[in-house]
């Protein structure tokens, strides 16, 4: 379908995928789908039932025992083959992550790329870190293997603000191991993977990866199906940690990326330009609606570098562009739902009410031309301490807290109490205070002189606490998630 015109008017009511073939959900139930910039519906997506769950598990069951004996040469051709279909077709998936999304096309087209990148880095897997061990002798005329096998049927649960390369982090390194895949999106943006199984549905043999939209009671149930070994999941801390808890209670392998209220450290060192446009990207980009965001920004120094530091913060904020994401030069899009709009705009009104200053307030931004778009404006709150609910709490929107600390020992202090423990940066020219910095934060991922610290597709997505459940990390972590180790040992008479 990869010819039908990008963005559509209309994607009317989406279907499942299973067993190769696109099928109606069993579940009467739709939901409204949005272009958030222009605030109109644009689909319905379907609230599947347990029976979708069975018919999907059960479809990637049977796949998988065919799928799994593929020789790995063969399967490395697969793989090339959905590469290939990504890179000729990412300007339409972009457009179509935007319009559903609602976040810049430029944030898309980068959401896009680090798909592409997971693909090539599963081929790696596929090619060098999939293989076993082997030694002679570990007795008199006994010999020793360690072969690593898939497992079987995989669930990947994702959210809603990166629609298509959270999925990118699970998919392409299951399927390279050997495993099969049931991929649940969120029911917020379900739009652009569907799009992207459009473009790929006959790239592997029926079964082997199958796409379901699901009423929030049946996730449940499919992270602790018979079938399922286990799920990568990435979304609130408080459902993977319930997800964590029923796949346990099931005996199943799990995976749980959660939230974050991130911190960037300034220091009096840093150079205040680069500085300045790392953060507004960091903090604005994708409307603030990613783990990676920063949320508090600490600075280190006098009153004179602190304000001088605000000054030149508000300043670039205030040029920020927002407007509607498919438009060229727009650097924010609006939030993605209007209650999510709703919610962050009550965080804001908490925040007031513990003591926070306003600074910036985007409460009541308007963009011409777009009149019933969900769009909520650059803010930026001051006078904040770590205690606050603005500070500890997940925002999850276009809203970041100014903080001071007297040395950097205190912000450390903060990173560490704090609920969450994804990912922290510091700006600084000081190699001593950057080593103090990386060694001591509790955090999955570090940032030095990085606004987003995200780890590229051959390196372990980080998250510690209950912003990381599980065993392993996205990405190339799971190539021990997916497979398992079996030993043999031999000796011939």
């Amino acid at each position: 379908m990869a010819t039908l015109d990008v963005p559509r008017k209309n994607y009317g009511k989406l279907r499942q995928f299973i067993n190769g073939k696109w099928v109606e959900s069993h579940s009467p139930n739709y939901a409204p789908l949005y272009d958030p910039g222009l605030g109109s519906i644009i689909g319905e997506v379907p609230l599947g039932t347990k029976d979708d769950v069975d018919e999907a598990v059960n479809a990637a069951y049977e796949a998988f025992k065919s799928w799994s004996k593929v020789p790995i040469p063969d399967r490395l051709q697969y793989l090339f083959k959905l590469k290939q279909i990504l890179e000729d077709n990412k300007e339409l998936i972009a457009r179509v992550n935007t319009q559903n999304h609602g976040k810049s096309i430029g944030d898309s087209r980068g959401d896009i790329r680090r798909s592409i990148e997971n693909v090539e880095s599963s081929i790696a897997v596929l090619l060098s870190l999939s293989k076993g061990e082997y030694q002679r002798e570990i007795a008199s005329e006994i010999d020793e293997v360690m072969a690593r096998e898939p497992l079987g049927v995989f669930a990947a649960v994702t959210p809603y603000n990166f629609p298509v390369m959270i999925p990118f982090w699970f998919i392409p390194y299951a399927i390279a191991l050997g495993d099969t895949v049931v991929v649940k999106v969120s029911p917020v943006t379900p739009i652009p993977m569907t799009y992207v199984m459009e473009l790929i549905a006959e790239v592997f043999p029926p079964g082997v990866l199958n796409l379901v939209h699901l009423d929030n009671s049946a996730v449940e149930y499919l992270v602790s199906h018979d079938k399922i070994e286990g799920t990568g999941f990435v979304g609130t801390s408080s459902i993977a940690m319930k997800l964590y808890s029923a796949a346990a209670a099931s005996g199943k392998r799990y995976i749980g990326g959660g939230g974050a209220a991130n911190y960037a450290v300034v220091m009096p060192d840093a150079e205040l330009g680069n500085t300045v446009e790392t953060l507004v990207h960091s903090k604005y980009g994708n409307a603030g609606q990613r783990c990676l965001a920063i949320q508090n920004i600490v600075v280190v120094g006098d009153d004179n570098y602190y304000n001088k530091f605000k000054n030149s913060f508000v300043e670039r904020t205030k040029a920020l562009k927002v407007g509607y994401g498919l438009n060229e030069g727009v650097e924010m899009g609006p939030m993605t739902t209007d209650q999510y709009r709703r919610n962050v705009m009550k965080k804001i009104d908490d925040a007031l009410n513990e003591g926070a200053k306003l600074v910036l307030d985007g409460r009541n931004f308007t963009v011409n031309g777009y009149p019933s778009g969900f769009y909520l404006g650059p803010t930026i709150l001051e006078d904040v301490s770590p205690t606050m609910a603005t500070a500890r709490e997940e925002i999850f929107g276009p809203v970041v807290n100014l903080m001071r600390a007297k040395e950097l020992d205190e912000a450390v202090s903060w990173i560490n109490a704090g609920k969450y423990h994804h990912s922290a940066v510091i700006f600084t020219q000081n190699g001593k205070w950057a080593r103090t910095f990386s060694n001591e934060v509790r955090v999955g991922n570090v940032g030095v002189n990085i606004g987003v610290a995200a780890p590229v597709g051959w390196f372990p997505f980080g998250g510690k606490g209950i912003s990381g459940l599980g065993s392993h990390h996205p990405q190339i972590d799971t190539v021990d998630f997916f497979t398992d180790r079996k030993i043999i040992i031999t000796r011939w008479y």
